[in-house]
């Protein structure tokens, strides 16, 4: 199977290093054997925030198209095969050239929302795109997890571990979408979109009043972990759109109606603006801290065993770990 080409995520950006190695079990995030991309230059000790909060954040209204096709490239984890809107489909012709595929045409085999970092899964071989897709779906009517995710969490789920299942609707509410909790659905409701979402969460680490949750979504659906995490009241740290769900009184969070609720920037207590060394305009910006860290992949040929892809974390992220406390078991 060929044609396959892995990406780390363009919002948290890293380059690759010569070659592809096996890495043993990464604690904390259940990975094993795999393919894996260390950042160049990174450090795990906290750096002065100066000018930049948030450091290795790309900004995409700072880079020209070619620029961005250099992004794309360089953060290449793994390749079989040949070697007007600035969007990841719109560089794509571009960025095959630039790889050496000539006429093959890449597409998105597997990606997460705009604003997650982590892996991106491209093909330029229909037949790879083809047998791939066949894989996610079987592995989700399966409920095996092919995705794993770590998430920073503004809160600490109640229990360690366990599942999330709701049905979700998309809604067009002034001008924008979003994601909407919709209880005790009918059969009419599940004909008109609504469609039932499961999630697996584990708690890897606490402090500081956050966490680091490891989660696998075993459905497809916009938004889906950020708004599972809502209603676990422990909103994705950076998550500007339903993080306004949760409100508070008295030190006692509570669920506010999804409906009437308007999106709005998460807006971060003092005590974790001062972990964080950020000032409130600061954290108005702060990016979403959700990563698509793991892909369980097929062997690329029959008999070959499965492989594990594996994308380290954004140096923005590791950096609001080491202030918050939070380290991997």
């Amino acid at each position: 199977m060929g044609g396959c080409s892995v990406l780390g995520r363009i919002w948290g950006v890293w380059r690759r290093r010569p070659g592809v190695r096996a890495v043993p079990k990464a604690p904390g995030f259940g990975t094993e054997a795999g393919h894996r991309l260390r950042p160049r230059g990174s450090s795990n000790r906290s750096r002065p925030l100066g000018g930049q909060p948030f450091p290795g954040l790309l900004q995409l209204e700072n880079l020209s198209r070619e620029e961005l096709v250099d992004v794309l490239r360089a953060a290449v984890v793994d390749q079989k095969g040949k070697p007007g809107e600035l969007t990841l489909f719109s560089v794509l012709p571009k960025l095959s050239q630039s790889l050496g595929l000539g006429d093959q045409e890449l597409q998105v085999v597997q990606a997460s929302g705009k604003e997650t970092s982590g892996l991106v899964l491209l093909s330029s071989c229909p037949q790879t795109a083809s047998r791939l897709q066949k894989f996610f779906i079987h592995s989700r009517r399966a409920q095996r997890p092919t995705a794993t995710y770590c998430a920073v969490t503004d809160g600490i789920p109640a229990t360690s571990e366990g599942k999330i299942q709701v049905a979700l609707k998309l809604e067009h509410v002034d001008g924008v979408d979003l994601v909407i909790p919709v209880k005790s659905p009918s059969r009419k409701d599940f004909q008109e979109g609504v469609k039932r979402t499961l999630s697996h969460f584990r708690v890897v680490a606490m402090g500081s009043g956050c966490a680091l949750v490891q989660l696998q979504p075993l459905t497809v659906f916009p938004s889906q972990l950020q708004v599972h995490m809502v209603l676990q009241l422990c909103p994705v740290l950076g998550d500007h759109t339903y993080s306004a769900r949760v409100g508070t009184v008295l030190g006692q969070r509570f669920l506010l109606p999804a409906e009437s609720t308007k999106p709005q920037r998460q807006v971060p207590d003092e005590a974790l603006l001062r972990r964080l060394c950020l000032t409130p305009s600061q954290a108005a910006q702060l990016p979403l801290h959700l990563h698509l860290h793991c892909l369980h992949l097929p062997g690329m040929r029959p008999g070959e065993a499965p492989m594990k892809l594996l994308a380290p974390l954004p140096s923005y992220f590791s950096r609001t770990l080491q202030c918050l406390g939070l380290h991997q078991q």
